[in-house]
């Protein structure tokens, strides 16, 4: 009888708290939502088909910082109150203390954190099978990205690659598992961007010419030679980095142009990401997608696209596989098999982590590459000057695309080949990788194993 209360007990306390984080978020939409008509809350709570004022918005992002700053204490004593469980497990098969350990855990997961989490690159293997260590360091600061440096601890001269992180809600730790492929073979320096709230309207405002100039910006920093690969959302901002310094004949081309699953082109193929960016006047993106950043924060007044909206669409998209994925981690947990449980409880850890865009590079980036497809089009322009590909003559190209890519349709980014006229048809390689998505593209066995010795093989004969 004893054995049967611990082990209801902390399940009537969780759904307790399950149902406190779920009541609060709505209350305070329905507090600010006073002024809008029933049929406007409804259509709200049906994935806002009916756009409401942007005042509104506004005070929406408040309230979610509001519900977020009070729901931070319940999460912090779930992740306390698991560790202390975790010491006192027997480990003798399912136990109560085992569950009450795996309930808490998923209330600790169970929210949004805009702090970058750690990198953690772990050691390489090298000849003879010693591990060595890879060294991390910060070498340039810039008004919105750090450039941090990953090497191995070898005396070697290793090719240098220049890896432009997304900006799309995440934080460049979302290609940590790139990094520690590419960093066996590589010097690999990654653009850290800062999360937007935080930086002072001081500093001026980010648009996509200012991303462009800021990878312009880190390579001129790192002098020639240097692969320059983009990883989806800035494959655009390669390209277009790449043919502005070509035309200008600067020191600082790129030695090869990597681009992995990116919206060059998004007319071909146009996955439902593609479809939902034409579905609207952008206009309507910048009413109902766009807020101020609170008061609290460094960069209160700036203008952004939240993280918090971002990775609600994000899960919007795969809600299914992700309440799976939370059952699956509780169930593994209960019975035991923490590795696998440990893999879904990194990997949320990672995606909850989220940071807000500006809202002036948000819209341009949806109007201009997704909307007007103004690089395919031969009309777009860095600060007044046309981007033209066909400038770009004496650097290699690697397009890489994924099967099963349900955010970059196939041909999107190999269009860069058709745009890239001037480059000799020797200097250009595409690689098709079967049965990933998009991630697969870039993280997991077939990227280290198939794509990977693809773009080694590039950057080492090119020099």
């Amino acid at each position: 009888m004893v054995s049967v209360e611990l082990d209801i007990c902390p399940l009537l306390f969780d759904l307790s708290v399950l149902a406190i984080a779920i009541y609060m978020p709505l209350a305070a939409f329905f507090r600010v939502s006073r002024g809008i008509s029933r049929h406007e809350k409804c259509m709200f709570m049906n994935r806002c088909e009916v756009p409401f004022t942007l005042k509104v918005f506004k005070m929406l992002y408040q309230n979610y910082q509001l519900v977020s700053n009070l729901s931070d204490p319940v999460r912090l004593f779930a992740e306390s109150a698991q560790t202390v469980l975790q010491t006192w497990n027997d480990n003798q098969g399912v136990s109560p203390l085992r569950k009450m350990t795996a309930y808490y855990e998923q209330i600790a997961l169970l929210g949004f954190t805009h702090h970058c989490p750690p990198f953690n690159i772990e050691p390489i293997s090298v000849e003879g099978g010693q591990k060595v260590e890879v060294f991390e360091s910060k070498v340039l600061e810039l008004s919105f990205c750090n450039l941090i440096r990953f090497k191995k601890n070898v005396n070697q001269v290793l090719p240098r690659i220049l890896l432009v992180a997304p900006m799309s809600g995440h934080f460049a730790t979302l290609l940590r598992g790139t990094i520690q492929t590419l960093v066996q073979d590589h010097d690999v320096y990654i653009t850290d961007w800062l999360n937007i709230r935080d930086i002072p309207l001081s500093k001026g405002e980010f648009g996509l010419d200012t991303y462009i100039q800021t990878v312009m910006d880190c390579l001129a920093h790192l002098g020639s030679g240097v692969h320059l690969m983009g990883v989806c959302q800035p494959t655009v901002a390669c390209l277009a980095a790449a043919s502005i310094l070509s035309e200008d004949k600067s020191d600082h081309v790129p030695a090869s142009l990597i681009l992995m699953a990116g919206p060059i082109d998004t007319r071909i193929n146009p996955t439902k990401v593609n479809e939902l960016a034409i579905s609207k006047p952008i206009s309507w993106f910048k009413q109902n997608l766009v807020g101020s950043v609170p008061l609290q924060f460094k960069g209160s007044g700036r203008m952004v696209y939240p993280g918090f909206l971002q990775l609600t669409a994000f899960l919007n998209m795969n809600l299914e596989r992700h309440k799976k994925s939370f059952r699956d981690l509780l169930e593994h947990r209960i019975k035991g098999e923490d590795e696998r449980a440990d893999l879904i409880r990194d990997f949320y850890r990672e995606y909850f982590a989220i940071m807000d865009l500006s809202a002036d590079f948000y819209l341009e980036t949806v109007e201009n590459i997704f909307q007007k497809h103004q690089l395919p089009n031969a009309e777009m322009r860095f600060k007044g000057r046309l981007v033209n590909p066909s400038n770009i003559r004496k650097t290699f190209l690697l397009t890489v695309e994924g099967e099963r890519d349900d955010i970059c349709g196939i041909g999107q980014t190999l269009a860069a080949q058709d745009l890239c006229t001037k480059i000799p048809a020797y200097m250009k390689i595409h690689h098709l990788q079967a049965g990933v998505g998009h991630y697969g593209v870039f993280s997991g066995k077939r990227w280290s194993a198939q794509i990977y010795p693809v773009l080694r093989s590039m950057t080492h004969s090119v020099t």
